[in-house]
């Protein structure tokens, strides 16, 4: 099943929702901002992707600067980072079987069709 890790308030991660609709695709929303993240699902989503931990962190956001930026942490340490502070993972994120890709720009998602 097709999936895609959304969080409504970002432009980019709408934008990658809509690209889904137009391709009248079968999926499911993920708002990840409601339901959290666990770590099997955050392991399940690199490993797709096949990325360290710290690739999928949104440098962007406050938390980040004020917090974390110039620091260094384990993969381990990352994936509780991210847990804790959802709002840091990178979006949308689409899943597509054993395939994910960050969706940024939305025709990003062509990639794993």
């Amino acid at each position: 099943m097709l999936q895609i890790y959304h969080n409504p308030k970002c432009r980019k991660s709408r934008a990658g929702l809509d690209y889904l609709k137009t391709k009248g695709l079968d999926f499911e929303v993920i708002e990840y901002l409601k339901t959290g993240l666990t770590k099997e699902m955050l392991q399940q989503i690199l490993q797709r992707l096949n990325i360290k931990p710290v690739e999928l962190v949104r440098t962007q956001e406050d938390y980040f600067k004020q917090q974390l930026k110039g620091k260094n942490f384990s993969d381990e340490e990352w994936i509780q980072i991210i847990i804790e502070n959802p709002k840091l993972l990178k979006r949308p994120v689409i899943i597509h079987d054993f395939k994910a890709v960050w969706a940024d720009p939305a025709e990003e998602a062509d990639k794993i069709f």
